[in-house]
């Protein structure tokens, strides 16, 4: 049912330009919500500007842990195509972590990357790993900005940590929020990286590229939050509790 008046209303295309922006931002008593659709940069100007309740939106810093007891035909299926399926959607990988108890199988696991001439940024560990058997030319030192970095580009950092916790504590400090995935065969260190890790979509064994409305079967897509709570009218403690999604694979890839 439309409201009284011309229908062609309900949607509504603004002047382009900052001034129109801020007038939408700033609409108290008009309009409900925004959800922003875009980059980071435009995602942190509504937040800092809007007096309209916000649902943030995109920003998607990714990360997959191999674990020491990982399974290296299922880990580099998993990376390839959460890297590659596409590269300027928020589900695609950023970050490799590796245990340095597994970096031996760090080759195998990006030597379908070179495929697509895929950068990986390394540091000294995961770089004396690859060097010899990655692509020189692919191969480049990682520096200490590039972590929390959204490439959204044939591009990937690649680094080492010292188990499990470690793995947690740099998912949790650079992620957005947004997917984060460990490749393990050991259900208690898959369980502990669900339970601590800090995100709207965590996975096991499987790829952060099935983040999407139409994979977790809600239909069309309006945005993958990256927020934790949405509540209205009375509210008691479960109101203020938040949840996220747990996707357990055994080497499935979106195609």
């Amino acid at each position: 049912h439309f409201p009284e008046g011309d229908p062609t209303q309900l949607i509504r295309l603004l002047p382009p330009g900052r001034e129109s922006t801020n007038l939408l931002l700033q609409a108290r008593g008009l309009i409900d919500l925004i959800i922003p659709r875009g980059g980071r940069g435009l995602i942190d100007y509504v937040r800092q500007h809007a007096t309209v309740p916000v649902i943030e939106t995109g920003a998607g810093v990714c990360h997959t842990y191999f674990h020491a007891e990982g399974d290296p035909v299922k880990g580099a299926a998993i990376v390839v195509n959460a890297k590659t399926r596409r590269v300027s959607v928020c589900n695609a990988l950023d970050h490799l972590l590796v245990d340095s108890n597994a970096l031996h199988r760090l080759p195998f696991l990006c030597a379908g990357l070179a495929d697509h001439n895929v950068v990986i940024y390394a540091d000294e560990a995961c770089r004396l790993s690859l060097e010899g058997q990655y692509p020189a030319d692919l191969l480049r030192p990682a520096t200490p900005d590039l972590r929390g970095t959204e490439f959204l580009d044939y591009k990937m950092l690649a680094t080492a940590v010292d188990g499990l916790n470690h793995a947690i504590d740099e998912v949790n400090r650079y992620g957005s929020g947004h997917s984060e995935c460990i490749v393990t065969e050991d259900k208690k260190a898959a369980d502990t990286f669900t339970a601590l890790v800090d995100a709207a979509c965590v996975y096991v064994n499987a790829p952060t590229s099935f983040t999407d409305g139409g994979e977790f079967g809600l239909g069309a897509e309006i945005g993958i939050s990256t927020q934790k709570l949405h509540a209205r009218g009375p509210m008691g403690l479960e109101e203020l509790n938040t949840y996220k999604w747990i996707v357990r694979g055994e080497g499935q890839v979106r195609k």
